[in-house]
């Protein structure tokens, strides 16, 4: 079986990826700022130094890893998008992405493959696709990254590691909004609903581009396993749903019809939340098409799929 070196490897998706990857045979070696305080080492499962701000990582986790996830970087959604938050949200990736690439590139290891996380917010809310490419389709892997703070964010976090892609086979996986019992997205619209509240934003018309994260972790497994798949694709089930939808159908299946619905209007939003409301308002319709055509296959291609396994 492989070593598996792996960033971000206490988060919600890397400690996931994690277990999966202990429970095919893999080691598992996670990348961390302060090894004394990661966990506990067993056998199959150990922790190595790095500090992408000092630019420094430990040479020998690259000799021991037959192949990288890349997971690091700040939470988008956790805090306000104050001007120090942004540039944490954007230095966390890309300084961690450059220091990859430059250790792969004057380091010996026996790396084959890289995968690298991005996000769907490297693509624009769907009215701008459709003036721009003159198209109600979804957004696909062609498209180019937005203008905005995300999808510059997104164009720089892929471009640290572009590098990476003359040594070794790289993916990158632009990632929707991750659905998982632990934590994350999911938490956070189950909070109104447990008090009765089916709290939709805005409008509720916007789509939402998801996928349950026992999804993601078999799409990472998938890329890592898969020779064939080389450079993009996106990380989202097959069927987006409205934000109006999603809620409902959590609210249905955690109260019954014990719920009210109740929509959030756009300016409280904005008050609330500051710039990331862009974020929870926008629409964006994105393809899976171009991973299912290599053979990729969801558990969960539904909201309704994906809801009855939160119970």
């Amino acid at each position: 079986m492989s070593t598996i070196l792996i960033s971000g490897g206490t988060g919600l998706v890397g400690r996931a990826l994690t277990k999966a990857l202990l429970d095919k045979g893999h080691d598992v070696i996670i990348l961390t700022r302060n090894v004394a305080k990661a966990g506990t080492a067993t056998s199959r499962l150990r922790y190595a130094t790095w500090d992408p701000a000092a630019g420094t990582l430990d040479p020998d986790a690259l000799l021991q890893a037959d192949a990288i996830v890349h997971l690091a970087g700040a939470g988008v959604a956790e805090q306000r998008w104050t001007k120090k938050r942004k540039a944490e949200i954007l230095n966390s990736r890309v300084m961690s992405g450059h220091l990859l690439s430059k250790a792969l590139s004057e380091n010996p290891h026996t790396v084959k493959t890289f995968i690298t996380a991005s996000a769907i917010g490297w693509y624009g809310p769907d009215r701008e696709m459709n003036k721009e490419n003159h198209s109600s389709g979804a957004f696909t892997e062609a498209a180019p990254a937005f203008t905005d703070f995300l999808g510059d964010t997104c164009r720089q976090w892929e471009e640290s590691t572009l590098s990476i892609a003359d040594k070794v086979r790289r993916v990158c996986l632009r990632i929707g909004i991750v659905l998982t019992p632990d934590g994350g997205a999911l938490k956070e619209f189950l909070k109104p609903i447990r008090f009765g509240l089916g709290a939709i934003m805005g409008s509720g018309t916007q789509m939402v581009s998801w996928i349950h994260c026992d999804d993601l972790v078999r799409m990472i497994l998938f890329a890592l396993e898969e020779n064939k798949l080389i450079g993009v694709y996106n990380a989202v089930a097959p069927v987006p749903v409205t934000n109006k939808e999603l809620v409902i159908k959590l609210a249905r299946q955690k109260r019954g019809n014990m719920f009210v619905p109740f929509p959030v209007p756009a300016f409280v939003l904005k008050i609330m939340l500051g710039e990331m409301s862009i974020e929870v308002l926008k629409s964006c319709t994105v393809s899976s098409t171009k991973v299912t055509r290599e053979g990729f296959v969801f558990l969960y291609p539904s909201i309704d799929a994906a809801v009855k396994s939160f119970v």
